[in-house]
């Protein structure tokens, strides 16, 4: 997937703001990229997403070195690197610290239970990355691994990092994603949790297939 420099830009400024607007990317947290022919874009470091515009979206070369732009690339550029390098068929990531999914990552707890159909039908698990200094080498290749098998992980203590072929499809995953673990703590509060059984799981990818 290829875009206009511009346009790809343009796509990057749409759905940072969206990501703000939304909750799920506080302050000046999160940053987001896209793959393109000659290396990835991503924001500027210490941007607040929803006030961006095109000179917040550097163009950086896959060991980090910025090629087009004069702000400072986000310091997770080498996580971002590390996830592209792994697999093809990525061409967007947004990592960011939305509060509910992050609770999941600050208590220990990788998200497993198939509480919803649509959860059952796109993910076995999203998987809990050991805690590493954010924007270190450890972080970037630890992560790096994990998008061999995954889509999603989360960042013990620190966030959650979402991949997918275009930012839209990850940052619809992302909402789902946090509309699963806003269900799940109102299912605690009410009483507790009850996935889905593995019949039914089957049956529901079974269908879609």
């Amino acid at each position: 997937m290829e875009f206009s420099q511009q346009g790809t830009k343009n796509e990057i400024l749409y759905w940072s703001k969206r990501l703000y607007q939304k909750g799920m990317s506080p302050a000046t947290s999160g940053n987001i990229s896209v793959k393109v022919k000659n290396g990835i874009y991503i924001s500027a470091s210490g941007t607040c997403l929803n006030d961006m515009d095109e000179n917040d979206v550097v163009l950086i070369d896959y060991n980090g070195n910025t090629i087009e732009g004069t702000k400072k690339p986000s310091s997770e550029k080498v996580m971002h690197s590390a996830i592209y390098t792994q697999r093809d068929d990525i061409n967007a990531i947004i990592h960011c610290h939305c509060p509910i999914i992050t609770a999941f990552a600050v208590a220990g707890v990788e998200i497993t239970k198939p509480i919803l159909p649509d959860f059952a039908l796109c993910y076995d698990k999203i998987p809990l990355v050991p805690y590493f200094c954010p924007s270190s080498i450890e972080l970037a290749d630890t992560v790096g691994k994990y998008f061999e098998k995954y889509n999603a992980v989360l960042l013990k203590n620190h966030g959650v990092v979402m991949a997918s072929n275009s930012l839209q499809n990850a940052f619809y995953a992302l909402e789902s994603l946090r509309a699963y673990c806003e269900t799940y703590f109102g299912a605690e509060v009410l009483g507790g949790v009850c996935a889905i059984g593995k019949k039914e799981v089957e049956k529901v990818k079974k269908m879609y297939k």
